[in-house]
This record gives structure tokens, sequence and C-alpha cells, in this order.
């Protein structure tokens, strides 16, 4: 059934009003997923806050050209899919990158970062970046190291001592 034009207005204020917000927007082809596997996904979407939406190509190509976004747009083919994420995360990457590899039915197309178009192969290297706990922990590790190293050294002369005393006390007088 055709939408009307009060409906398709209301659609693509919709889509620019999300696509404006996202700091992150992954486009995907969904064709031959079942409807407990696209309810499976937008479940671990939207837990993670992201909201994702089917949208009609020539609508969204309208609201993206009104948005100013730079370069070569990916193309867009199939069953057409968008996640949004208004966080700086590269959380939706994963998630859709794990569910793809699962699913063989749903295709990384591309998406936008930081306002510009980039194509599927972005977004495979965005999946592999750790997660914000896991790069905080390693930031940690890293200034933890001197001052670990610090104790060590500063040890080392208690312990020579400490091991030339058990030394002496063992040998016979």
């Amino acid at each position: 059934m055709p939408l009307t034009r009060e409906k398709k207005e209301q659609l693509i204020q919709e889509l620019y009003t999300k696509a404006e917000r996202a700091k992150l927007t992954v486009f995907v082809n969904f064709r031959g997923l079942m409807v407990e596997e696209m309810n499976k996904l937008r479940k671990s979407l939207r837990e993670k806050g992201i909201e994702f939406k089917m949208v009609k190509k020539t609508l969204l190509k309208r609201v993206l050209g009104g948005l100013g976004i730079s370069g070569e747009m990916p193309g867009l083919k199939g069953e057409l899919a968008a996640a949004f994420s208004y966080e700086e995360s590269p959380e939706v990457a994963k998630i859709v990158k794990d569910f793809s590899k699962e699913y063989k039915g749903l295709k990384i197309l591309g998406g936008i970062v930081n306002r510009k178009y980039v194509f599927s192969e972005f977004i495979d290297q965005l999946s592999l970046i750790p997660g914000r706990e896991v790069l905080l922990a390693k930031l940690l590790s890293v200034f933890n190291s001197p001052v670990r190293g610090f104790v060590v050294v500063a040890g080392g002369p208690m312990r020579t001592m400490v091991g030339v005393i058990k030394n002496l006390s063992n040998t016979k007088l």
C-alpha cells in the first residue's frame, strides 16, 4: 500500500531528527531474515540505547541529502534498515557485525560516522575496537606500570639484604 503524502512527510521528519542526532549510523540489508531474528536484533540494539528503523531508500536519500553529509554514499541495495546510535561508541557496529556472522541474511552496507559516509569495511574495522571499559582498564594499566616498576626497583635492595641475612643464618660458623 503506497504511503500518503502526510505519512511520507512525517517519516522524513522522524528520519531527519534521528539522523541529525546520531553520532554513528549503520545501514544494513536485512533481506532473508526471519521475523524472530529481526526481533532478536532489535532487542539487542534497544538494550544498548540504539534505535533500529526500517526505511525506504528514496526517503533516506532525501533526508541524508538535506543533512549535508560529505563523501560518497555507500550503495544502498535491497531491504534497508538503519541503526542510529546517539553515543560515541562502536557498540552498534559490534552488535550488527556479530549478528551478521550468526545470521547470513543480514549484510552491512555502510554507515555515517562524524557526518561522513563510510563503507562496510570501515564498520567492520570499527567493530574490532574494544569497549569503553576495556579501553579504560588498559589505560589504567599503562598509568600504573611506572609506579609498579618503581616499587619493584625500590624493594630490590631490601630483598637482597633479606636474602644475604638468610644465607648467613644457614651457614655454619
